[in-house]
């Protein structure tokens, strides 16, 4: 019995230990041998084997789900033991399984995943389709499918399925979007090291909404733009927000405009050492230079504190860049000095800061948008007017 049963898994044994040694070949091979060429086709025949071996791992899974042979190691389900024994995330092994159950009712598409004509990912697409759309309709929509998927990625072959199921089931893609609709969030959090952590989902409207707007702030990356894709989008949300408090059109809280609010004491601003940090709105500290930058172009209201930091008077607030020299450094410089952002995105900005004695005039102000006025600041670049009116940033 025992020599029977070696005899039947010796092939099984013999087709994974050729495939162990063909890997242990491949590994010692060095890519950069290659020329270019043969690099990019060895990459293709490589992608395609990964999906010939995501087709046998699919027939396995579902040998493993319908025998119930994953009870032998004591696992309630072929998820279960997906998860244990071969160390896979929840929501991977039950992918798997579902996959694999739904494929048996799709041989053709199992076939093309056979054949590495297609990956694992297309099939998730298609599957999903079986499941939303019942078999009658994937099995005559199955060859356009399968077609679309040989030339398509799976996220344009996931947008084809969402236009043929509304093409038979338009109620129940407007369930779809109801529900997705209602998922929508937003967290707005501060960690204790003072940033804030930003987590939220979107329905497919809100998504686009809010990625036209950043596409449109973000505008093509300078050719010195050393900001990564990430940072690029959350300096453009900020600078959303920022205008949006510029506009002056948020509805009013507290009897006043919605603004950011800056407290600091002159010694902050003017740099001394032992000067405290300054506070923002919610109460985060921040440096000096920060400070400065802030105080370059906005509304500063002096407090006269006594000496156990109680007000004693409250002085007129004024603006230190005020309307006629704004517009004037409107004109002068039409946008940022060094990147040439628009106008409306920019701050006022003193080549020699107003509190280290420079004067509030049009030839000690230029414009700088948000990420160049940081850049000068915090970054300890300095910004400098040639003899012919140019700006030019000089580095730390």
């Amino acid at each position: 019995m025992c020599s029977v049963l070696a005899a039947a898994l010796l092939p099984q044994v013999s087709s994974l230990a050729l495939l162990a040694d063909g890997l242990d070949q491949l590994q010692r091979e060095d890519p950069l041998d290659l020329p270019s060429a043969a690099l990019g086709e060895r990459l293709r025949d490589l992608v395609g084997l990964r999906d010939r071996l995501d087709a046998a791992i699919s027939r396995h899974v579902a040998a493993l789900d319908r025998s119930r042979a994953y009870s032998v190691d004591g696992a309630p389900s072929a998820a279960s033991w997906l998860r244990t024994a071969a160390h896979l995330s929840p929501n991977a092994a039950s992918e798997h399984v579902r996959v694999a159950r739904q494929l048996d009712r799709l041989p053709d598409t199992a076939g093309a995943l056979d054949a590495g004509e297609l990956g694992f990912q297309h099939c998730q697409v298609i599957t999903r389709m079986l499941e939303d759309a019942g078999p009658d309709v994937v099995r005559e929509a199955e060859p356009a499918l399968l077609q679309a998927a040989r030339r398509a990625d799976p996220y344009r072959l996931a947008i084809a399925t969402r236009h043929l199921r509304h093409a038979f089931d338009p109620e129940g893609c407007a369930g779809d979007a109801r529900r997705a609709h209602e998922r929508r969030r937003l967290h707005l959090s501060e960690s204790l090291d003072g940033l804030f952590l930003l987590d939220g989902t979107l329905d497919a409207e809100g998504g686009a909404t809010l990625r036209t707007a950043l596409d449109a702030v973000m505008g093509p990356p300078a050719g010195d733009d050393v900001r990564t894709p990430a940072q690029r989008r959350a300096d453009a949300l900020v600078d959303l927000a920022r205008r949006q408090l510029d506009g002056g059109e948020l509805p009013v809280r507290g009897g006043q405009r919605p603004h950011l609010t800056l407290t600091a004491d002159l010694a902050t601003l003017a740099k001394l050492p032992g000067s405290p940090a300054a506070d923002l709105d919610w109460g985060q500290p921040v440096p000096s230079e920060t400070a400065r930058r802030l105080a370059c172009d906005a509304i500063v209201t002096p407090v006269l504190l006594s000496e156990t930091g109680d007000p004693l008077s409250v002085g007129r607030a004024r603006r230190t860049i005020r309307g006629p020299q704004r517009k004037a450094l409107v004109l002068r410089d039409r946008g940022c000095v060094l990147c040439g952002r628009p106008a409306t995105w920019c701050a006022g900005d003193h080549l020699r800061h107003r509190l280290d004695g420079g004067p509030t005039s049009l030839e000690n102000s230029a414009l700088l948008c948000g990420r160049c006025h940081t850049r000068v600041h915090e970054g300890g670049w300095r910004l400098v007017r040639g003899a012919e009116g140019t700006f030019v940033a000089v580095p730390p």
